[in-house]
């Protein structure tokens, strides 16, 4: 991948939380940054405005990436303003209501892994078009957001959510080995406990406070810890580095 300045980074799921920590970190290291939201306009504007008043580029895109349609239209829009992407955080995903598998339901299936799985394949198929040597392009580094819960499974709260991030991980894995000849590096970041509103989005705003004392750091993680590595895995400093996952989970 080039080093040259300016490059561009696209970030899914941009408007809130880690994926606006992610957006906001780019956009201080030089990257022109995309980022996309499926229904908070407002959320990616301010995200947005205040990465270009801090003299970054900037451009937010509503797209839900589970409909094939808008990530193409994604990738149309980046390739419009700013060319093709250097990098892609896949970064966009949803866990679905809190509770056991005997309770799940066919349609919370359906959406968490739209989202989660299918999701992250066509933003990987996307960037692999226009960064791989093999069709012509520069290289580049791709980033998936994972979960500890693909390991630790989830039980009790979320099996099916921990089941469509073991996909990313299998995704991130076979990806990474299928172009690591083709200038593409492809790594994941699996975050554990983290302090953003998805807790309470979810009905558990006392979840990150009852599993803290669990955690060997005793504390859970911010958005801005997690972006700090991906923006590593998104640096030559992580050149070497392809097919990881790496946990940001203060031990647990």
């Amino acid at each position: 991948m080039s080093d040259a300045a300016p490059r561009t980074l696209i970030v899914t799921g941009g408007s809130r939380g880690i994926g606006a920590a992610i957006a906001r970190a780019a956009g201080r290291a030089g990257f022109r940054v995309a980022l996309s939201y499926k229904g908070d306009a407002a959320g990616a504007g301010a995200v947005a405005d205040a990465i270009a008043a801090a003299g970054g580029e900037a451009l937010a895109v509503r797209a839900d990436v589970a409909r094939e349609e808008d990530v193409v239209a994604l990738f149309a829009a980046v390739d419009t303003r700013f060319g093709p992407p250097d990098v892609l955080v896949n970064n966009a995903g949803g866990v679905g209501p809190l509770g056991r598998v005997e309770a799940i339901t066919a349609a919370t299936l359906a959406e968490v892994m739209a989202v989660n799985v299918t999701g992250s394949f066509l933003c990987c198929r996307e960037a692999v078009t226009r960064m791989s040597t093999r069709h012509g392009g520069r290289g580049g580094v791709i980033v998936n957001m994972s979960s500890r819960a693909a390991e630790l499974g989830g039980a009790g709260e979320w099996v099916h959510y921990a089941a469509s991030k073991g996909a990313v991980d299998s995704l991130t894995i076979g990806l990474a080995r299928e172009v690591a000849t083709e200038g593409i590096r492809v790594n994941a970041v699996a975050p554990g406990l983290i302090a953003t509103e998805l807790h309470a989005r979810a009905g558990a705003p006392d979840r990150l406070a009852r599993l803290a004392p669990a955690i060997p750091m005793q504390r859970p993680g911010t958005a801005e810890e997690v972006a700090d590595i991906v923006m590593w895995l998104a640096s030559p400093a992580s050149a070497y580095v392809t097919g990881a996952i790496v946990p940001v989970a203060g031990g647990r």
